[in-house]
């Protein structure tokens, strides 16, 4: 068996979280994502570190002679070119409400206050504000806690790998080992989410050496793929359903073992993850990620202008949570359809112009051609379909 150098069907599982992530952070009356289900997937979260330790594995895991060099180029010209943006959009955001506050006019709170506070503006640019108990981590673009999480989780591995290949995974899993067994018994040295960091992408790395020691022994029935695929499409559905003990660390454990199956492709649940919407979703996965918590903040905002100028309750705060109404279940819900349309179209957007370019400044960086494959464009943290482009790239 040749090795698999494509893993579509996990590129299109990002894609998937991503829009998972979207829902569980917008809020409508009566619409169909307030199902338990986009209420509980949380735990999904686990699932991105789990991949991007797999994609890394596989792109940088297994070079002898690894340039950490042109590693760190490669992961901060994917990786902040789109935070910056994004944080700065929220920093002139806050510039705009400060403006019509003091003209007497008050959008939910004081502007730069709170989790948009002045001193969250250099952690959030370092990429640290997930780290320590010092700094808020849901400041300014709140979804890019997973970002500084992973960022310097990337540069250990990268140091990592400077190590023999026999040493390299080795370490790999003794840090995801001490990782869950400190977790298991609440005994965390570190900020919980830089635990969950830590245990899972280096899980990942390991899930990677299992796949690369059963691939030219894995010879499954496509019909007993399909099983297995359903079957842990299932157990992935209990996990975000139902409250346990060590629920996080279990769930994580459980995506090793998603990864693992899914990336050999053999079931038709594989196949059906393979079709171009799928594809698409994958491409992009890195900029929904990035982008939907300013999309839903500016239309949040318009809904609380139009609320105050008709005086009707189309921002109502429910359970100390701003939601949105247009009126209507019907109208929630296709009102749901349409942000979510708009999140992909605006994704669409951030990878042309940022991820993309930023990539390509990048090459020039390091020396090497500009110009990237426009058919086949890299994607942070998401995996691509060429996965050994992808982790030169986040999630």
């Amino acid at each position: 068996m040749k090795p698999v150098q494509r893993f579509t069907t996990l590129d299109s599982f990002r894609g998937i979280c991503a829009l998972l992530v979207v829902f569980f952070h917008l809020h409508v009356v009566d619409a169909f994502i307030q199902l338990p289900f986009f209420r509980r997937d949380e735990v999904l979260l686990n699932f991105f570190f789990v991949l991007s330790g797999f994609v890394l594995a596989h792109t940088y895991g297994m070079k002898p002679n690894l340039s950490f060099k042109s590693f760190v180029i490669s992961r901060v010209f994917r990786l902040y070119p789109l935070h910056l943006v994004m944080l700065a959009f929220f920093i002139l955001f806050e510039a705009a409400r400060w403006v019509v506050y003091k003209n007497g006019f008050e959008l939910n709170n004081v502007p730069f206050t709170g989790t948009f506070a002045p001193d969250e503006i250099l952690p959030n640019l370092l990429l640290v504000q997930a780290w320590t108990t010092l700094t808020d981590t849901m400041s300014f673009n709140y979804p890019s806690w997973t970002i500084s999480i992973e960022f310097y989780i990337y540069m250990l591995f990268g140091t990592l790998c400077m190590f023999s290949m026999r040493n390299r995974f080795l370490l790999f899993a003794a840090i995801s080992g001490v990782a869950f067994v400190l977790i298991f018994s609440e005994n965390e040295p570190l900020v919980e989410r830089a635990m969950l960091g830590l245990s899972c992408f280096f899980a990942g790395n390991i899930t990677y050496v299992v796949y690369l020691m059963i691939r030219d022994k894995w010879a499954v029935k496509p019909w007993l793929s399909t099983v297995l695929e359903c079957a842990m499409m299932y157990a992935t559905y209990w996990i975000v359903m139902n409250d346990f003990d060590d629920r996080s660390p279990i769930g994580s454990l459980a995506f090793c073992v998603l990864v693992l199956l899914f990336a050999f492709e053999g079931g038709l649940v594989s196949t059906f993850l393979k079709t171009s919407v799928f594809v698409l979703l994958g491409k992009l996965s890195y900029s929904i990620y990035m982008t939907h918590a300013a999309l839903l903040f500016g239309v949040s905002t318009i809904f609380i202008v139009a609320q105050k100028i008709t005086g009707l309750a189309l921002a109502p705060m429910i359970a100390g949570q701003r939601f949105m109404d247009t009126g209507s279940e019907l109208g929630n819900n296709l009102f749901v359809v349409g942000v979510t349309v708009l999140s992909v179209v605006v994704a669409g957007f951030a990878h042309k112009y940022i991820e993309m370019k930023g990539y390509e400044l990048g090459k020039r960086f390091m020396g090497k051609s500009a110009k990237a494959p426009a058919a086949k464009p890299e994607a942070v943290p998401a995996l691509e379909p060429r996965v050994d482009r992808v982790a030169r790239s986040r999630a």
